[in-house]
C-alpha cells in the first residue's frame, strides 16, 4: 500500500503528528513541490493508492482522477474543496474523507488586519530599505488606520472577525455584499452601503466571499477605479474575486495599495508581474498556515488513512463540499 502527502510546501506535515501507525502498514512519500502539468501529476501519482491533500493547492478534476488506476482514498484537508470532482471519485469508487480546521478562522482574519496594517504603514517597503542599508531614504509616508473607514466585500464569518479588529482600531467600518441587508449588517455592529458607495469612501476594501460564479470578478477594473488614491486593497480569500491585470495596472499607476495572500496561480510563477509591482505586499496564502490547524489536518489525515485500511472509513466528504457540476 502505498500513501502520498501532496503540496508540504512548507515541509511541515513530517513533524505535525505520528506518523508511525500508518507507516507500518503503509509506505509514506511526501511531495514539497506542485506540478500543474496534468500529464506529469498523474503519472507522478499513478502508484499510489492514497493521496493526502492539503486544501485545494492540487486540483482534482475528473479528467485527473481517470488517470490514477491505483487510487482508493482521496483524503482532503478542511470541509470543503472546490478544487476536488468528488462525484466523478464516488463514482469510480474512490472513497473520498475529509477533515476538522483547528481554529474557527482566526488565523486568516487575522492575517488580513496583518496584511491591512503592513500596506498602511509601508512596512514590506521599509524592511527591504533596512536590509539595503538606505533606512528611511525613499520610503513614504504611511498612513493612521484610526478614524478611517474599512469597506468589507462580505460579511460572514470572517468578515466580522475583522470589523471587530478594525473597530478596536478605532475605524468606521462599513459592508456589502450581494446578500447582506441593512438589518444584517447592524447585527453584526456596522453600517450597510452599497457596492458603489463602499468602494467610493473606504480607505481599506477587504474582501471576505466564497469564490462561486456569481462572485468571480466581483472587483474588476471598473469597480477599482472607483476606489480613491491611496487606498488599499486586502484579499486572503480567493484571487478570481479580483481582476489581476487591472489591480497590477492600478498598481503600477501608483493610484492603490494592496495586500494579498491568494493567487491566481500557486505557486507565484518567477516573472509574475506582481512581483515587480510596486505599493503591493505580497504573503505566500498563509492564511490558514497555522500550527493549530496543520496539527488537526495531519492527525485526521492519518486517522481517515487508518480507519480506511480498516474497512471503516469516517469523515467522509458528501459531493456538495466539492467541486460544483458545472466547473
Amino acid at each position: 500500500m502505498k500513501v502520498a502527502v501532496l503540496d508540504d510546501w512548507q515541509r511541515i506535515a513530517a513533524q505535525c503528528t505520528d506518523w508511525s501507525a500508518l507507516a507500518a502498514r503503509a509506505e509514506i512519500t511526501f511531495f514539497h513541490d506542485s506540478l500543474k502539468d496534468e500529464a506529469q501529476l498523474a503519472e507522478r501519482l499513478a502508484p499510489f493508492d492514497i493521496l493526502l491533500t492539503l486544501r485545494e493547492r492540487t486540483r482534482f478534476p475528473a479528467s485527473l482522477t481517470a488517470r490514477l488506476p491505483r487510487l482508493r482514498l482521496l483524503n482532503v484537508t478542511g470541509m470543503r474543496n472546490l478544487s476536488v470532482d468528488v462525484a466523478a471519485l464516488e463514482a469510480r469508487g474512490v472513497v473520498v474523507c475529509r477533515t476538522e480546521s483547528g481554529e474557527g478562522g482566526e488565523s486568516t482574519s487575522e492575517l488580513a488586519l496583518c496584511l491591512m496594517l503592513t500596506a498602511a504603514r509601508r512596512v514590506a517597503a521599509g524592511d527591504a530599505s533596512v536590509r539595503a542599508g538606505t533606512f528611511q531614504s525613499g520610503i513614504a509616508p504611511g498612513i493612521s488606520l484610526k478614524g478611517r473607514t474599512l469597506g468589507l466585500i462580505g460579511l460572514g464569518r470572517l468578515g466580522r472577525m475583522v470589523a471587530g479588529y478594525a473597530a478596536a482600531l478605532g475605524m468606521r467600518v462599513i459592508a456589502w455584499s450581494p446578500h447582506l441587508t441593512a438589518e444584517r449588517a447592524a447585527e453584526a455592529g456596522v453600517a450597510y452601503a452599497s457596492k458603489e458607495e463602499l468602494l467610493r469612501t473606504a480607505d481599506v476594501v477587504s474582501l471576505h466571499l466564497v469564490l462561486a460564479p456569481q462572485t468571480r470578478g466581483i472587483i474588476g477594473a471598473a469597480e477599482l477605479a472607483l476606489m480613491k488614491p491611496g487606498a488599499i486593497l486586502v484579499n486572503t480569500s480567493r484571487s478570481p474575486l479580483v481582476d489581476t491585470p487591472a489591480l497590477i495596472a492600478r498598481l503600477n499607476e501608483g493610484t492603490l495599495l494592496a495586500g494579498l495572500d491568494v493567487y491566481d496561480e500557486e505557486p507565484l510563477p518567477a516573472g509574475h508581474p506582481l512581483l515587480s509591482a510596486p505599493n503591493v505586499v505580497l504573503s505566500p496564502h498563509l492564511g490558514y498556515c497555522v500550527e493549530e490547524n496543520f496539527e488537526v489536518f495531519y492527525r485526521q489525515s492519518v486517522e481517515n488513512a487508518l480507519a480506511f485500511l480498516d474497512g471503516a472509513p469516517v469523515r467522509l466528504m458528501p459531493a456538495s463540499a466539492g467541486m460544483p457540476v458545472a466547473a
